[in-house]
């Protein structure tokens, strides 16, 4: 009984079909054409009518993607007459809504490799890398335009940072880094402001990149946030020289514990912690103080001065509001928005260029910024507008 059971190859018969239904929608495709052009003529092929409205002058290929895979179709050409037809207007649709959501995968994370992988199982044919690369250039006009908007709020509050990547330069794989600027609005709500090309995270960089934030109108600045970068404090002063500086704690902390021994971290955490707790400027002054000397009596030397020389540009946050305490003396709004950078970087290793570096850390940026992160009111800035209301009702620049 055994030699009369029937064995399907599966991927066969699916292959099979496969091929069976891409002929027949690509045999029907054709006929539809065909007929299409029959009625813009009006007469049928070879037909003598004095009613003719064109001639027919042969066919050319051209492919369309369906869900069977990739058909040729044979586009009726025609003499006095121009061949429009609705397929086509179809086959443009369907090839923007293919181009935006592999854009979009692209966009999100998904490597190039795995993309080849998913657009040949839905649409019957693989994407190449090189197309890939083609359809982003469509959006990096858009994403550039972005990037050089205007800026025509005000922003009390700015978190800057740089983020590192691997790009080509003059034939040879460096490191380079690219400036954010985030900022929150007079209303609340935060705003990615700026990203640019840093090169290095010298002065020259950040006053550049300031340069050209405040010449796209960024105004209002009253605090910048952000760890003590190579040149950014001075730049700072020299451009926005009515801002404070406020360096983030968190930094402020890992650049401690990296010369403080393993055994002793946990405690010396705990003791620059509760400077932070203080409730003002002058009481997480004293505490320092205190915790500088025990940092000496524990041998501690180097992280006792490193207290004793820096911790008045870690209480900045302090001289205002304290209900934005807490978001205002880390840049920690920007190191999640820095890991989602990383994160979708990593996919693709080296850049072959600044240019593409950027885009794609501006593309992400955007994407963030337009959903949860950027629709949500981050502070009450009534407090703030409050704290800087004379009793003669003006507020104080």
């Amino acid at each position: 009984m055994s030699d009369n059971i029937l064995q399907l190859n599966e991927g066969v018969i699916h292959t099979e079909i496969q091929k069976l239904v891409k002929k027949t929608i690509e045999e029907t495709l054709n006929e539809m054409l065909d007929a299409e052009a029959d009625q813009l003529v009006n007469a049928e092929r070879y037909a003598r009518d004095e009613q003719r409205q064109g001639y027919r002058a042969g066919h050319y290929e051209r492919n369309l993607m369906t869900s069977a895979g990739e058909v040729k179709l044979r586009m009726p050409k025609l003499k006095g007459i121009t061949f429009e037809t609705s397929i086509i207007e179809r086959y443009k649709r369907r090839e923007t809504s293919v181009e935006e959501a592999l854009i979009e995968m692209y966009l999100a994370g998904v490597s190039v490799r795995r993309i080849e992988d998913i657009s040949e199982a839905l649409w019957g044919t693989k994407v190449s890398p090189g197309t890939i690369s083609n359809l982003n250039k469509k959006v990096y006009g858009n994403i550039e335009e972005w990037r050089n908007r205007p800026i025509k709020d005000v922003y009390p509050y700015v978190y800057v940072d740089g983020i590192y990547l691997k790009r080509c330069w003059g034939q040879e794989y460096e490191n380079v880094s690219v400036l954010v600027a985030v900022g929150v609005s007079s209303d609340g709500y935060r705003e990615i402001l700026g990203a640019a090309e840093g090169l290095k995270e010298d002065l020259e960089s950040w006053k550049n990149f300031f340069v050209w934030l405040k010449e796209r109108g960024l105004s209002g600045v009253k605090l910048i946030i952000g760890d003590k970068a190579l040149g950014m404090t001075e730049a700072i002063a020299q451009v926005f020289p009515n801002a404070k500086y406020q360096r983030c704690i968190v930094h402020f902390y890992r650049n401690i514990m990296s010369i403080v021994p393993r055994s002793k971290v946990r405690e010396v955490v705990k003791m620059l912690k509760a400077i932070h707790a203080q409730e003002d400027t002058q009481a997480a002054v004293e505490k320092a103080r205190s915790v500088a000397e025990k940092l000496q009596s524990m041998k501690l030397t180097k992280a006792a001065k490193k207290v004793e020389e820096s911790i008045h540009e870690t209480l900045t946050y302090m001289s205002f509001p304290s209900e934005h305490w807490l978001r205002i003396r880390t840049n920690n709004t920007l190191e999640r928005l820095n890991r989602e950078i990383k994160r979708r970087t990593k996919v693709v290793g080296t850049f072959p260029d600044g240019e593409s570096a950027l885009m794609l850390v501006c593309a992400r940026l955007r994407h963030v910024a337009s959903h949860d992160w950027g629709t949500k009111r981050y502070l009450n800035m009534a407090h703030l507008i409050q704290m800087m209301v004379t009793e003669d009702g003006e507020i104080i620049d």
